[in-house]
């Protein structure tokens, strides 16, 4: 799955590459199988003032079968006192066998890695360096699940001084991590340090919309209100994404126009938003692809975009505090 996956992408950026198939094979067993299975990228903005330290985790790889794997573990973590969580996406993170989650772990050169705690050892070192610096969370789809899951780790470690430094998490296009009891300790936590979350949805995008959340929310649901943008790019905050559960007879015929007007879109865009909103072919053939299947081409990364440089929100809650 992975070597189809390089071989693809060297196809689809030939006239880029420099390299062969020995780059192909060499990247493939030494780039990839050395590779953590989880991403992610820390930069600092030393322009602002406080400075600011972003986090972005990154979402599944389309020919990585450790995130795909991630993915469909919908097992139960449970913490006691905080609820049950995503078991695939706690192990991501760096949930240890037999060991579950301790506060500190010995991090010496020949120690694993892991994610959580590597991050963690990072921020407390920048942020020392530079006392009045702030950091946020952010990611898109299995990313954005690891960057509200990375907050619940530092509240239930109580690293209350990382706490008071997070500025805000961010997330797009994220599936529901947790249960109802997860949500009720977390809406506290935010509360209780003065943090942003920001849960972004992109139209019919299918991600956010599981794993299932029933009525009486016995199984995963999400947590912190939705800001929630239609193909218009025109937002709105509400406390779920419409059709939160994707699959609806009703919703079916509103899907597939709204699929037919986004596949429109992709070719008037560069006209009516500026050239630097020109799709690629293979994000219209996604589009095209979205005539059967709308929730897959909506979770596409170019949306999200689009919805952070194009999308608005009614004046009465542009300048609002979203906790």
């Amino acid at each position: 799955m992975v070597l189809i996956g390089y071989v693809l992408e060297l196809w689809l950026n030939l006239l880029s590459s420099n390299g062969g198939l020995l780059r192909l094979i060499t990247n493939f067993f030494t780039d990839y199988l050395e590779d953590a299975a989880t991403k992610a990228i820390m930069f600092q903005d030393t322009r602002v003032n406080p400075n600011l330290i972003v986090v972005a985790f990154r979402g599944t790889e389309p020919f990585d079968p450790e995130g795909w794997r991630t993915d469909v573990d919908l097992s139960w973590y449970e913490f006691e006192g905080v609820g049950k969580t995503h078991s695939g996406f706690m192990k991501a993170l760096g949930l240890q066998k037999n060991k579950g989650w301790p506060k500190e772990i010995e991090q010496g050169i020949n120690q694993k890695k892991y994610a959580y705690y590597e991050i963690r050892q990072r921020l407390r070192e920048l942020l020392q360096k530079n006392e009045n610096a702030k950091f946020i969370l952010t990611g898109h789809s299995l990313g954005a699940a690891l960057a509200i899951l990375f907050l619940t780790m530092l509240a239930k470690h109580e690293e209350e001084w990382l706490m008071h430094k997070l500025e805000g998490v961010y997330t797009f296009g994220q599936p529901r991590v947790g249960d109802n009891l997860l949500g009720g300790y977390m809406e506290k936590k935010l509360k209780q340090y003065d943090v942003r979350y920001f849960r972004f949805v992109y139209c019919n995008d299918i991600v956010p919309r599981v794993p299932y959340d029933d009525n009486d929310h016995d199984f995963f649901t999400h947590f912190g209100p939705c800001l929630y943008f239609n193909s218009f790019y025109k937002g709105k905050i509400l406390n779920d994404e419409p059709n939160k559960n994707y699959f609806s007879a009703i919703w079916a015929i509103f899907k597939f126009v709204n699929a037919v007007w986004e596949l429109i879109r992709s070719f008037i865009i560069p006209y009516t938003s500026g050239q630097e909103y020109k799709e690629s072919w293979l994000m219209k053939i996604m589009r095209i692809f979205g005539l059967v299947f709308p929730g897959l081409a909506n979770h596409s990364p170019p949306d999200y975009v689009n919805v952070t440089r194009l999308g608005s929100l009614p004046p009465s809650l542009q300048d609002s505090k979203v906790n």
